[in-house]
């Protein structure tokens, strides 16, 4: 009971908090149309961690101007204005903003299907509007504007672009301050800014928005972690295959890629045939599964691929690593028997728990997402796969939040999200369950019987996307990585060129023992060698001198810890190898 009651209560808070954030962004909105009364006003809903408003202006709102607003918001917070809702019939509605010009409310008003729509007013100020709202703009006091960004009306970009500004609000001022501080702490966690500082990766203007450039220290992180998920797959029974990037279209339309996801494909012509880059890996593999006869006996036959995929992102919703148009995956289909569907299934879910672990995950929360409006199959089938992914799920109590219509269009999915250091959740590995695609592509086996039955097909990543993860990871260490992922695990530091002889030898044996080292020889004082490894974020500097050329030592620093002390050269290889394991994460 005690559970129970803190799940109500804290879904109580939040429905407070939204009515709070819901009534800033009236209050935001009333602000600017008192300083600029030409504004036209779209939409604007609170959203998680705050509030925006997508807004019309004929000039261009800058960061400077932010503070202007929140200015004339505390005018009206202090005005004490009671929020109140009223009703209007829909033609009465559509007069009234059509007279104001708000053109953006009467498409809003066009949309209702009911014939009376509600408004809420406070002061002076009218929005189109269903609540709820807080008693009063006097409840509004701790908040902040955040940023301004562009924003195409409902999501589409031959619509008007729009300005939006970013808030947030709190009931109380220590609860603002906290989350200023973790957006502080967000923006020292960049990915984009840390991968620039430590020399991982970069985009280039030349090449095109969304293409991932790794530079020498960011491709050792990438083939550290390829090797690792290559060598878990294989022991796991999974056969490694390799897919072409490009395809004939032939097979999209088969897959109903062409029907469902040609918006994000880039397609082409060669020799006056249509060809297509693709953007999923999974026709490639089916076309592998395809190309033989399959007993009953044989399954489930698991395909992996580290797979790269190209998709036709829009530039402006393109974010460092997170979202681009290049990417690779750890992409596994497997095809399998209807009544291995639950065991395989749960032997995933362990699979993926055990790869988030190595990489310092422990928290997470799952969600299984069902059909959508447009899909391929039939309900029965989607019925049958969506209880299959239910059934693993409840085998393993695993507690999951059901997402209504989020599946893919060819089956639905449960989806692995992970919470990183601040808290935040990403998204990361997935598993679909598929009929539909087997049915198109006529995927069968040989049953007991001597006959062909149809197989059931999985979809399946752990890390999903190297590309975020990569960026996530980043963020969620701040650019520590754990010692088994850093680039480089150990600098040499000679205190002068009279060690060079002792510092070379000394990481010729470290590296024997696989660890990756490198000798800082440049003509700078220790100290600054040390400082620019610390900004390296390298977990180890062995400093060297006189005594320690002359007694076979190192003297041993941690990027976190300091100065540990001096060692012999094997008890330096020992600890250092030691924290190298795969999974630590210091």
């Amino acid at each position: 009971m005690g559970h129970a009651g803190s799940k109500e209560a804290l879904k109580q808070q939040d429905e407070k908090l939204f009515a709070l954030r819901h009534s800033a962004a009236h209050v935001m909105a009333q602000a600017v149309k008192r300083l600029y009364p030409q504004v036209k006003l779209a939409i604007g809903p609170p959203i998680e961690d705050g509030f925006y408003y997508d807004l019309d202006l004929p000039m261009k709102l800058t960061e400077e101007d932010l503070p202007k607003v929140e200015a004339e918001m505390a005018k009206i917070i202090h005005e004490h204005h009671p929020f109140q809702q009223s009703f209007m019939t829909k033609s009465e509605a559509l007069t009234r903003f059509a007279q104001q010009g708000e053109r953006f409310k009467v498409e809003l008003i066009e949309g209702i299907a009911d014939t009376q729509v509600s408004l809420y007013t406070d002061g002076e100020f009218v929005d189109l509007c269903e609540g709820p709202h807080v008693a009063s703009t006097g409840e509004v006091t701790a908040f902040k504007l955040l940023a301004l960004a562009g924003a195409y009306w409902r999501g589409d970009e031959h619509n008007p672009q729009l300005q939006r500004i970013y808030g947030t609000a709190y009931f109380h001022a220590k609860d603002l301050e906290a989350h200023l501080q973790r957006l502080e702490e967000a923006k020292r966690r960049d990915h984009r800014k840390l991968g620039r500082e430590l020399g991982l990766f970069s985009f280039e203007e030349l090449a095109g928005p969304g293409v991932v450039f790794y530079h020498p220290k960011g491709a050792r992180v990438r083939w550290i972690i390829e090797d690792y998920i290559r060598s878990v797959h294989l022991a796991r029974g999974y056969q490694p295959v390799g897919t072409p990037h490009i395809f004939r279209t032939d097979i999209w339309r088969r897959s109903g890629h062409l029907e469902y996801y040609q918006d994000y494909m880039f397609l082409f012509e060669a020799e006056k045939l249509p060809y297509g880059i693709k953007p999923m890996n999974c026709p490639g593999h089916i076309l592998i599964f395809a190309s033989g006869l399959h007993s009953y006996r044989e399954l489930p036959i698991r395909l992996f691929e580290l797979g790269t995929v190209y998709r036709n992102e829009k530039s402006g919703v393109l974010h460092g690593l997170l979202r681009v148009r290049g990417f690779t995956q750890d992409d596994a289909h497997i095809f399998l028997r209807e009544d291995q569907l639950v065991e395989e299934i749960n032997e995933i879910l362990d699979f993926a728990f055990e790869v988030l672990r190595a990489f310092g995950f422990a928290e997470y929360e799952v969600e299984l997402s069902t059909r959508p409006e447009k899909f391929i199959g039939t309900p029965s089938s989607w019925e049958h796969a969506q209880d299959a992914l239910r059934r693993a799920l409840e085998a393993k109590q695993i507690p999951y939040v059901v997402r209504e219509g989020e599946g893919a269009f060819y089956g639905p999915k449960i989806d692995l999200k992970i919470n990183d250091a601040l808290g935040r959740s990403w998204q990361c590995g997935t598993i679909q369950c598929d009929f539909a695609l087997p049915e198109r592509f006529d995927l069968t086996y040989v049953g007991q019987d001597g006959k062909p039955h149809r197989v059931v097909m999985l979809h399946r990543a752990l890390l999903g996307s190297f590309e975020r993860f990569f960026g996530m990871l980043l963020e969620h260490y701040a650019g520590a990585l754990p010692m088994w992922l850093s680039p480089v695990q150990a600098v040499v530091i000679p205190l002068t060129d009279q060690q060079g002889a002792y510092a070379q030898p000394l990481a010729a044996r470290l590296r024997e023992a696989g660890l990756r080292v490198d000798v800082d020889t440049r003509n700078e004082k220790m100290q600054a060698k040390i400082r620019d490894a610390q900004l390296a974020k390298i977990p180890y500097m062995l400093v060297v001198g006189a005594r320690e050329a002359t007694q076979q030592t190192v003297a041993v620093r941690h990027r976190r810890d300091g100065d540990v002390g001096a060692m012999s050269i094997n008890q330096a290889i020992d600890r250092l190898s030691k924290e190298a394991a795969i999974g630590g994460t210091t």
